[in-house]
């Protein structure tokens, strides 16, 4: 992993959590496919960063995605490491954040591949109305991956990297990106509607923050909303006198 790219994945959790919160897990892991020469490629915790931090005091569940290890694409380890972190995460009843610039599935992989994201959307599924989901989009989001946003609650794009597609622009049949680019933030905003903020980078991390902030932790927290005292009359006693 390269200390440029290594800081920009580990940079916007930083960024994201309170000072000196974040505690990282499966940082040993790596690729476990050796087909197509992986073996010679380097695959340092097989191209996603996971742990746990606070926000405003609040355990949250990270992970954060680094492009410059075979371009962020989702393989066996990389997905066991997001749905051990989906099992802590119901475990512990904290809401997860996804940090998401992936280029999509890892051919090299195979089937093993196409079977982690099918992990990833089963903890996804039995998460739903448990505990709060939160994915950013900061480069590519593509092909499987670009599922994983549509099943969490809240989903936020960087306005200029920010790219979501199953298939290219271009693999539709008379389209190309200059025509009209299906992938860009603002087609995703207002015509799919999945996306619910186009902001920058820094916007984004600040705007989950307060999100958190608001959010309850789980479907069981009854310590982010108050009990109302307001008089249940007054509003019945105002239209009478009207």
């Amino acid at each position: 992993m390269s200390n440029a790219t290594q800081s920009l994945a580990s940079t916007r959790i930083t960024s994201l959590l309170d000072a000196n919160s974040f505690v990282e897990i499966g940082k040993s892991v790596t690729a476990r496919s050796t087909d197509f020469n992986m073996t010679e490629k380097k695959a340092p915790s097989d191209g996603v960063i996971t742990g746990y931090g606070v926000i405003d005091d609040k355990l949250v569940y990270v992970y954060s995605q680094d492009a410059s290890v075979l371009n962020g694409t989702v393989g066996e380890m990389h997905a066991k490491k997001i749905t051990r972190l989906y099992d802590l995460a119901m475990k512990t009843g904290a809401p997860v954040i996804g940090l998401v610039d992936c280029a999509g599935i890892r051919l090299q992989e195979a089937t093993d591949a196409l079977e982690a994201f099918g992990q990833i959307y089963l903890k996804q599924t039995l998460a739903s109305g448990v505990i709060p989901q939160i994915t950013a989009i900061f480069g590519t989001c593509g092909g499987g991956m670009a599922v994983i946003p549509s099943l969490t609650d809240f989903t936020f794009i960087e306005a200029k990297k920010g790219k979501m597609f199953v298939n290219s622009p271009n693999a539709l049949d008379g389209n190309y990106t200059e025509k009209c680019d299906t992938a860009s933030a603002a087609f995703q905003r207002e015509e799919t509607g999945l996306i619910d903020a186009v902001e920058s980078e820094e916007e984004i991390l600040a705007e989950i923050r307060q999100l958190v902030s608001l959010l309850p932790s789980n479907f069981e927290d009854n310590d982010s909303f108050a009990e109302c005292t307001d008089d249940l009359n007054r509003a019945a006693s105002r239209r009478r006198e009207c």
